[in-house]
């Protein structure tokens, strides 16, 4: 899901809420309007100051109909007409809801033709709102401003129609950024190297007569890179969670989702992270500070730790940690000695590495001070990491981030995990620990992002604090 797509969504939202209110102050001038009163005199003393409070609650409920009505799903191929009758549906039954409640409380809204107006007027002001978004939406994506950059695959008469469709109708959001007729080697590199000139969002395969080889293959390529991938309707009917039927150029396609975690949990995920990550890293400063006053008067600064881990799609980023080993023993860009520290690391890993597969852990590892044993084993030393969640580089939940020269030893299907953001904690983080073996760890992550929800995502951090409790050390 482009990032673009998720702010035009949201977007919606107040622009909804103002139309809302715009349509409820509008009805209620208009009742006062000379050529109304002269029909109907007024008989009621509801003041505007008293009457506004009660629209922006309206509103707000009016709005949860349109959202349990689908209005706010993101689907960037849906009609304006399937839009505009979600709206009218909606408003509907607000004004059901309304009618309903003013038969119980008629002091409120005994102005039946303020009801009727605002019924009216909402339906007006919020298709217009929704109409302007689509236009701007529209507007950018003629310029290709905010489209998705697509590599199609196929060949034959569908394809045909297909490419042609996207590249005269710009405003359905796609640039073609290749063409291919099949999929070989060849052709992987060069998707690579266009992702890194034009960026690749998604590849779509067109022709119902690909092999399946051939779509397993590109379907593996699209997991291993993190593209979005889809098919014609028609291509095979095999089984895979998490699809999505819609349609592009009036043909019909499925695109396979990686993970649950899309659309507004997406952005509800994000919200809870921000606010939840500030208001930790404001409660828990008092002890960020004692804790990296006694890193610096035991071993001197740097305190904090830049520990260079492979995040969301593949991207790198520091993820910070507060300082556990010697100065002399630390690798990274902050450490003038980092290339004895990364050999003398390699020597220890050979030794005395207690994992098996792509990652490691030192037992007994001789480099830590006697303050970084307790910080590891209480996990204090990954608190600066809400700042990174803050920043958005991680989650609060999400899969271990790894380094980068562990990454490299992956196997193709091991890179599935970095289709989410990392988290601080995490289903192996609560299930194992550092004691759980590789292939476990990714699996345990893998079903968190495949089965993502927000009650799972509460679980974990409720039981975060018990797994360190119990005592298994952290790496």
């Amino acid at each position: 899901m482009k990032r673009s797509e998720l702010i035009f969504t949201a977007l919606l939202l107040p622009i909804d809420f103002l139309a809302l209110l715009a349509a409820g102050a509008l009805a209620y001038f208009l009742r006062f309007a000379p050529l109304i009163v002269g029909v109907r005199q007024v008989r009621f003393t509801l003041t505007f100051e008293q009457f506004f409070p009660v629209v922006a609650l309206t509103a707000l409920g009016w709005m949860i109909i349109f959202a349990l009505n689908g209005l706010y799903s993101i689907d960037p191929n849906r009609k304006f007409a399937a839009e505009l009758s979600k709206i009218f549906f909606g408003s509907a039954v607000g004004l059901a809801a309304i009618t309903i409640y003013s038969f119980f409380r008629a002091e409120l809204f005994n102005s039946r033709f303020i009801v009727l107006a605002a019924w009216a007027l909402a339906i007006i002001t919020v298709s217009l709102g929704h109409l302007l978004v689509r236009l701007l939406k529209l507007a950018l994506a003629s310029r290709g401003i905010g489209t998705r950059h697509v590599v199609v695959i196929g060949a034959d008469k569908l394809t045909d129609y297909f490419l042609k469709t996207l590249r005269d109708r710009k405003a359905l959001g796609y640039t073609v950024t290749a063409h291919y007729p099949i999929f070989n080697e060849a052709v992987r590199n060069e998707i690579l190297k266009l992702h890194e000139k034009l960026g690749v969002d998604e590849i779509i395969l067109t022709s119902p007569k690909k092999t399946e080889e051939e779509t397993l293959a590109v379907m593996d390529f699209c997991d291993e890179h993190h593209f979005g991938f889809k098919y014609s309707a028609d291509l095979f009917s095999t089984f895979a969670p998490h699809l999505s039927v819609s349609t592009i150029a009036d043909i019909p396609v499925v695109e396979f989702k990686k993970t649950a975690l899309d659309g507004w949990g997406k952005i509800v995920k994000r919200v809870i992270d921000i606010f939840v990550s500030g208001v930790l890293l404001i409660i828990l400063s008092p002890v960020l500070l004692i804790i990296a006053l006694i890193i610096k008067i035991e071993s001197g600064s740097p305190v904090i730790f830049k520990n260079e881990r492979v995040g969301e799609q593949g991207k790198i980023f520091n993820a910070l940690k507060f300082r556990t080993m010697l100065q002399k023993f630390s690798i990274g860009k902050q450490f003038p000695e980092s290339a004895e520290a990364l050999k003398y690391e390699k020597e220890l890993i050979e030794k005395q590495s207690i994992k098996v597969g792509p990652i490691y852990k030192i037992k007994n590892d001789p480099r830590v001070t006697k303050f970084g044993k307790i910080l590891r084993r209480w996990s204090l030393d990954e608190w600066p990491q809400l700042w990174n969640v803050l920043k958005g580089q991680m989650s609060l939940v999400g899969p271990r981030p790894h380094q980068t020269r562990e990454v490299e030893k992956y196997e193709r299907r091991h890179k599935r995990v970095h289709t989410i953001k990392p988290g601080i904690t995490g289903m192996a983080q609560i299930s194992g620990r550092s004691d759980l073996e590789f292939e476990e760890e990714i699996r345990l992550d893998t079903f968190y992002m495949e089965n993502w929800s927000l009650l799972m995502d509460a679980f974990i951090l409720l039981k975060t604090p018990w797994a360190v409790i119990r005592g298994r050390k952290a790496l």
